[in-house]
């Protein structure tokens, strides 16, 4: 019997730019953990707001993954989340978010938490669930749950270029889950200075406050190097096979997500999945979007 899980986040049109040269447009956001745990054989719950202007294109990409439950997606009125992502040869990607969903509604997730093994949050632009409403899934919740800081420590803003912010409020989000994940950015906002990023020692200290806080297992995605992850009792840095070239980076951190709870959900430790996440993400880099990715991680499956 396959293992059941709820997926929540917002599924995105990305307009992608390389200061190199190539561009792309594609679906994204939410769908790529989606992709990867279906692919990887967990029956996926996914709770989501879509645009209007997205529904063909999801239906589509979706239509053979027969073990994505899809009545959490709601359909609204809205065009959907836009964004253009740009990436230069140096330094962050720059994020300008053109159009947003509805936050979720969390009763559906409610309801149907009896069935749930785990639970996996991604935000993905900010707007994806309030605070609130979290605060009650996580309450209601008797499973593990993974929280994916990503944009969360980005300004809330439409039309311009999103910046980095100091966010202390990161502590409500995280109170009451057992996985944390961030990148090196992110954890530079949560504790309070985004203008730089922070060395080991800082982010371990990042770590210590999540412990604090009741989280089990800090997982810090550091691009190239692999990542680091934290337990009470221990730490880990991981490194990432190197890729000789790439076609596209966007998505890898949420291969990594969705590889790494699939692990964890099959009885493995936390090192030991990070370990697989970092190796599938290392693959990501060679492919170009949500089918690919799936495709992907099936191979994966059918060679376990």
């Amino acid at each position: 019997m396959n293992t059941k899980l709820g997926l929540l986040g917002s599924i995105t049109h990305d307009v992608i730019t390389y200061e190199s040269g190539p561009t792309f447009k594609e679906i994204g956001g939410v769908l790529y953990q989606a992709a990867v745990l279906c692919g990887l054989g967990k029956d996926v719950f996914l709770y989501t707001n879509l645009g209007k202007e997205q529904v063909s294109d999801v239906k589509k990409i979706i239509e053979p993954w027969l073990n994505l439950n899809r009545k959490g997606i709601k359909h609204v009125p809205w065009s959907g989340n836009q964004v253009h992502l740009h990436y230069p040869k140096k330094g962050e990607r720059v994020e300008i978010l053109k159009s947003v969903v509805p936050p979720l509604n969390p009763d559906p997730v409610i309801e149907d938490l009896s069935e749930l093994e785990m639970i996996v949050l991604v935000i993905n632009s900010g707007y994806d669930i309030e605070l609130k409403d979290w605060q009650k899934v996580v309450r209601s919740a008797t499973c593990p749950i993974w929280l994916d800081i990503h944009s969360l420590a980005l300004a809330r803003s439409l039309g311009v270029p999103r910046q980095y912010i100091s966010l202390i409020e990161w502590k409500k989000w995280a109170e009451g889950v057992d996985y944390l994940q961030a990148n090196r950015q992110e954890v530079a906002s949560l504790l309070g200075f985004p203008d730089r990023l922070p060395n080991e020692a800082e982010i371990i200290c990042f770590g210590r406050i999540a412990f604090y806080l009741g989280v089990k297992v800090v997982f810090i995605t550091l691009g190239k190097e692999g990542g680091l992850v934290m337990t009470q009792k221990s730490l880990k840095k991981i490194a990432s096979p190197q890729a000789k070239s790439f076609v596209d980076t966007t998505g890898c951190g949420d291969v990594f997500c969705g590889a790494t709870v699939t692990k964890l959900m099959d009885g493995f430790g936390p090192f030991e999945a990070a370990s697989f996440g970092f190796h599938m993400a290392s693959k990501a880099v060679y492919l170009k979007g949500i089918e690919e990715t799936y495709s992907l991680a099936l191979r994966y499956s059918c060679n376990k």
